[in-house]
C-alpha cells in the first residue's frame, strides 16, 4: 500500500541527534547536571498536587507559569517592564518557534534567517509551507549587519529569526546590531517580526546583553527562552517568548487547545521556583567552556568565540573519522555546522578530560 505523504516530505528523515549510552555524552548542549534532590522533592510535590485535578483541562492560558516566567525574565535580564501578559510559553522553544511560523508563515511568504544556524529553522518553514532564506554570517560567524539589512529590504520576509548565542558557532549579539535588524524590519512593506532566539542566554559571558530589554520600544521584537539549558531541564519541555501583548495575542490564535498540561505547569513553576538551585553551575560550565575554548585553540584549532555552553571547533579534513574515534572512546559530540567543523557541549570537569584526552589520541 502507498502512503499519500506530502511530495515535500518523501525520502526525509526526522530531526534528531544520536541518544546513546557512553561516558561523556557531548552532543545536545544539555546541562550535565541533575537536579539537586530538594528540587526533586518539590516538583514531585507539585506535580502530585496537579494530579489530584487532572480530570479537569489545565489553566488554558497558564496565568501562573506567566506570572513566574515574568517575574524571573526581569530578575535575570535586568528588564523591569516584563508581565505575564508579555509572556506566552509551549512544549519547548521548538514550539514557541512553530507557533510563530504558524502565526507569521505560510505559502508566499519569506523567513529570513543567518548560516550557519539552527537546523530546526527550515524544517519549521517546511512545515508552513514557507519559504527559508539565509544570509551567510562572516568568516568568523559574526553577523554581517549589512548584508542582513540589505537582505530584509531585498526580501520582504515577513519574520527575521537571529540566535543569540547562536547555535552551533556561540556567536552572540550586541543590541545596536539587533536595533538594525529591527529598523530594517520597520520599513518592509506589510509588516516583518524579528525574532531573537536566546536558548543559551543565561550562559553568556558578563556584559553581554539580553535582546529582552528592547521589548517595549518595539512591538514586532521578540526574545525566545528556554528551561532546557540552564535550568538542567530539558526533559521536562519548556520554552517561553518575550514580547508585546499584541504580539503573544495573535499567538493564541494558532495554539492546541490546553496546549501546556497540568503537570509541565506545575513542573515548570517549581522549577522557577527554586530557579537559583537549579542554575548553581552555570558559572562552572562558564568556566569549564573558555577553559575548553582555550585548550582547542591551544592546541592549534579554530574556535568559535561563544556565549553558549558549547563550542565549534575545526576545520578537520575527516570530521567523521574524528567523530566517529572519540565516539569508541566513549565521548559522543556532534557533527554540525560548515563542512570540517564539530560541536562539543561542555559537560562536567571529568567529561571534559575524558574529551581532551580522547581529542588527543584521535588526532595524534
Amino acid at each position: 500500500m502507498t502512503l499519500p505523504i506530502r511530495p515535500d516530505l518523501q525520502g526525509l528523515k526526522p530531526y534528531g541527534a544520536p541518544q546513546l549510552d557512553v561516558r561523556a555524552r557531548l552532543n545536545v548542549n544539555e546541562n550535565p547536571y541533575a537536579p539537586p534532590n530538594a528540587v526533586v522533592d518539590a516538583i514531585a510535590q507539585s506535580v502530585r498536587k496537579a494530579a489530584q485535578g487532572l480530570n479537569r483541562y489545565p489553566d488554558r492560558d497558564f496565568a501562573g507559569l506567566r506570572q513566574d516566567l515574568a517575574a524571573y525574565i526581569a530578575q535575570e535580564s535586568h528588564v523591569d517592564f516584563v508581565e505575564p501578559r508579555n509572556i506566552w510559553a509551549a512544549n519547548g522553544s521548538n514550539e514557541v518557534m512553530l507557533h510563530l511560523h504558524q502565526a507569521f508563515g505560510g505559502p508566499g511568504r519569506t523567513v529570513l534567517s543567518f548560516a550557519p544556524t539552527y537546523s530546526m529553522y527550515p524544517e519549521y518553514a517546511r512545515d508552513t509551507f514557507t519559504e527559508y532564506v539565509t544570509v551567510p554570517r562572516r568568516e568568523d560567524f559574526t553577523l554581517d549587519v549589512d548584508a542582513a539589512v540589505a537582505a530584509i529590504r531585498d526580501k520582504h520576509p515577513v519574520m527575521v529569526i537571529v540566535a543569540s548565542p547562536n547555535n552551533p558557532t556561540g556567536t552572540a549579539l550586541s543590541l545596536d546590531e539587533v536595533r538594525a535588524l529591527v529598523r530594517a524590519a520597520d520599513e518592509v512593506p506589510g509588516g516583518c517580526v524579528v525574532v531573537v532566539d536566546e536558548a543559551y542566554a543565561e550562559f553568556r559571558r558578563w556584559g553581554t546583553p539580553s535582546a529582552a530589554s528592547l521589548v517595549p520600544q518595539h512591538q514586532n521584537l521578540a526574545v525566545s527562552r528556554t528551561m532546557s539549558k540552564a535550568f538542567a531541564f530539558a526533559g521536562a519541555r519548556l520554552g517561553y517568548l518575550i514580547a508585546h501583548e499584541t504580539f503573544i495575542d495573535v499567538l493564541k490564535v494558532v495554539r492546541l487547545p490546553y496546549h501546556l498540561s497540568a503537570v509541565t505547569q506545575a513542573t515548570a513553576r517549581a522549577a522557577l521556583a527554586h530557579h537559583r538551585a537549579l542554575q548553581a553551575q552555570v558559572d562552572e560550565i562558564r568556566a569549564e567552556r573558555d577553559d575548553t575554548v582555550d585548550w582547542l585553540r591551544a592546541q592549534g584549532y579554530t574556535v568559535a568565540d561563544t556565549d553558549a555552553n558549547f563550542a565549534l571547533f575545526g576545520p578537520f579534513e575527516d570530521r567523521e573519522r574524528v567523530f566517529q574515534g572519540l565516539l569508541e572512546r566513549g565521548v559522543l559530540i556532534r557533527v554540525t555546522g560548515p563542512e570540517g567543523w564539530l560541536r562539543v557541549s561542555i559537560g562536567t570537569p571529568q567529561e571534559m578530560a575524558l574529551f581532551r584526552s580522547a581529542l588527543l589520541e584521535v588526532t595524534s
